[in-house]
């Protein structure tokens, strides 16, 4: 012992989220020293043609980009707060899962239903998170009380603005966002998925 002192490390404590937080901060540098092109050609989702390969790639990389800093640091202060407990629960390949699934989703339905609407960013995930750690412990054939609150203020509130707030914000992420994170939620609980 060296006089009682205890030396502190750092510790890479949810390596799905911080790998996650990380791609989202180099994407913007990016997107700067590109002038937003990295933006236009990766990280965002719009209809364009099935026969180019960057289409397949926007449908995921999307939620990596975002239109500044602000935007940036309001979505990673949600998944560095919600992330790692996610991830300590349901494991890390679960929690990339979760990321993948909301963005392969949200991204297919923008191309699909708003073919004139460029989304980008990390909101749906942040969405999903917010819903999936509502539902913590599941019996069979129960629902949380938190969880139908949760989905009642946040995803009220998504649908409420998206009928009657005109704004430059993807209510559809979030609320896609939502619901992809609700029903693995109940999936991974029901079916006591593996932790990785």
């Amino acid at each position: 012992m060296y006089g009682g002192k205890k030396h502190l490390k750092l510790s890479f404590n949810s390596p799905a989220v911080l790998t996650f937080a990380g791609i989202c901060v180099a994407a913007q540098l990016l997107n700067m020293l590109t002038g937003g092109a990295s933006n236009r050609a990766v990280f965002s989702v719009y209809r364009s043609s099935l026969l180019n390969p960057l289409t397949y790639l926007r449908c995921i990389c999307h939620v990596f980009g975002h239109t500044g800093w602000d935007h940036l640091i309001g979505n990673m202060m949600y998944i560095l707060l919600l992330g790692p407990m996610i991830e300590e629960k349901y494991g890390t390949a679960n929690t990339v899962f979760v990321i993948l699934a909301t963005a392969l989703v949200t991204g297919v339905i923008n191309m699909v239903f708003f073919p004139g609407v460029r989304l980008l960013g990390a909101s749906g995930v942040v969405f999903a998170f917010i819903l999936l750690s509502s539902i913590t412990v599941t019996r069979d054939g129960t629902i949380p009380v938190t969880f139908i609150l949760v989905a009642l203020l946040y995803l009220g509130q998504q649908v409420y603005q998206a009928v009657f707030v005109r704004d430059n914000i993807s209510q559809m992420g979030h609320i896609v966002g939502g619901i992809v994170g609700s029903v693995l939620g109940f999936v991974m609980n029901k079916n006591r998925m593996t932790r990785y």
